[in-house]
């Protein structure tokens, strides 16, 4: 049965949708949707207000061994809305992108060392076996549905995230709140995780916003006509 969340506004789903739904599913392939394989959580902050943080939940997929996509909601359950999206690529892979776009990806080797960054359910044996990859990559995150100033539905433009990169950055409620929920230690994954290393080459230096802070603003500008595309005659 479809679940709704209490914050969205609309009428509830209707039963004939439902059913529909539930024909829809048992006919039709979801691919990209199948190869997600595990749940991360972690937090995001706004990239120009570090006081605004959010609970992230990741749902990833592979792409190949050096890059792969999530999908950003804000909570584990059925009715969690999708705020976000996430792209995590590899050192090698980051290292290849021009200047003027590093610093729109953060690093993740703080908030994996730093215990922040965690799989829920995940036995930690398995966990850290696959941290320890993600703690070397860097991700580029958007967030659409601006949750944690209330917005019922996604409002704005959207914004760049970024993640932890030293110790004070988290709220402490919030830290507490999420280990409380989850049954999770985030010092206790820190001394778990002592033993990993962060990408081969050190964090970039124009990674993380280069230490600065950004905010995604809407330009006027002249919207190109239909005349200027070039015809193509078969």
């Amino acid at each position: 049965m479809a679940t709704t969340h209490s914050d969205v506004p609309g009428e509830p789903t209707q039963t004939s949708t439902a059913l529909l739904e539930t024909a829809t599913s048992a006919i039709q392939g979801f691919g990209p949707m199948n190869k997600i394989h595990q749940h991360l959580c972690a937090f995001h902050f706004y990239a120009h207000d570090m006081t605004r943080q959010v609970e992230a939940h990741h749902f990833c997929g592979h792409q190949n061994e050096e890059m792969r996509q999530c999908l950003i909601y804000d909570g584990p359950g059925a009715d969690a809305r999708l705020i976000g999206l996430e792209y995590i690529v590899s050192e090698n892979l980051f290292l290849t992108l021009p200047d003027e776009e590093k610093p729109l990806w953060h690093s993740h080797e703080y908030e994996v060392k730093g215990g922040y960054l965690f799989m829920p359910g995940a036995p930690g044996p398995i966990e850290r076996q696959d941290l320890d990859k993600v703690c070397k990559t860097y991700g580029k995150t958007i967030h659409f549905w601006q949750v944690d100033r209330g917005d019922n539905l996604p409002l704005g433009l959207p914004q760049i995230m970024m993640a932890l990169t030293r110790d004070g950055q988290l709220n402490e409620e919030l830290a507490r709140d999420v280990q409380k929920r989850f049954g999770v230690s985030f010092e206790k994954e820190r001394q778990n995780r002592a033993y990993m290393k962060g990408p081969e080459h050190g964090i970039h230096p124009l990674a993380n916003a280069a230490g600065k802070g950004l905010e995604t603003e809407l330009r006027e500008v002249e919207c190109k006509p239909v005349e200027s595309v070039p015809r193509v005659f078969v």
